[in-house]
């Protein structure tokens, strides 16, 4: 099993999990204030189908500067760590915030996208991400630190900038059905605003956390929709 690295361009601590294999490459991308462990399970789902999967977590504040970042800087990470990789391009993808950070990098560099995956779409609107299912991930998978710099960022960031569909990049929603903090009629919006290219699977009886709690009915849409394309 692959381990957590970290990489540092500029004294930012990036950390990142590379699982390699022959297959289409993924990077995953957390939701708000979680770190890249509880995506251990689907990371693994996914692998054992020959994805090549990145996982690559926030950058953990180490001074008030780190406070100052705007969504353009936290989708420059994810690209560092690519071109670390050697990872030329790759679908990018993430859980909710992870998701909104993912089409930030397809906005910013598109060439480096071959898609978007959103597991669960944001709002313009911030929510409380974990909400009553906050006991399905570990204590150690959360950072109070963390999430104050990423809900700084949104903040900093124009909310066309980050929410908007990069031109021509394909992008596959996967939400769960009884999800209450990224509802699933925001992807159904989303759909309908670029029905040629954004596609939508539902993971039925599914909360916010359905990337932990759903594993394979999440990594099947992925599998079928990648291997596709």
């Amino acid at each position: 099993m692959a381990e957590t690295q970290i990489f540092e361009p500029d004294g930012r601590a990036i950390p990142y999990v590379d699982e390699r294999a022959d297959g289409p490459a993924l990077v995953l991308i957390p939701g708000r204030g979680l770190n890249i462990s509880y995506l251990g399970p689907l990371t693994h789902a996914l692998a054992e189908e020959d994805f090549h999967v990145v996982r690559v977590g926030p950058r953990h504040p180490r001074a008030a500067a780190d406070q100052a970042v705007s969504m353009h800087d936290l989708a420059q990470d994810v690209v560092d760590v690519m071109e670390h990789l050697g990872l030329a391009s790759a679908w990018v993808g993430g859980h909710a915030f992870g998701g909104s950070v993912a089409r930030q990098v397809s906005l910013d560099h598109p060439g480096r996208v071959n898609g978007v995956l959103l597991l669960g779409v944001e709002g313009a609107v911030a929510t409380d991400e974990l909400g009553s299912d906050v006991s399905e991930i570990p204590a150690q998978a959360r950072d109070a630190a963390v999430e104050s710099m990423q809900r700084a960022a949104l903040e900093a960031t124009p909310d066309l900038e980050w929410s908007s569909l990069a031109p021509a990049v394909p992008v596959l929603v996967v939400q769960g059905a009884d999800d209450r903090m990224t509802p699933p009629s925001n992807g159904e919006q989303l759909q309908a605003s670029a029905p040629d290219r954004v596609s939508v699977a539902r993971v039925e009886g599914a909360g916010h956390l359905f990337p932990v709690t759903h594993v394979g009915a999440t990594a099947w849409p992925i599998e079928d929709y990648l291997d596709w394309d």
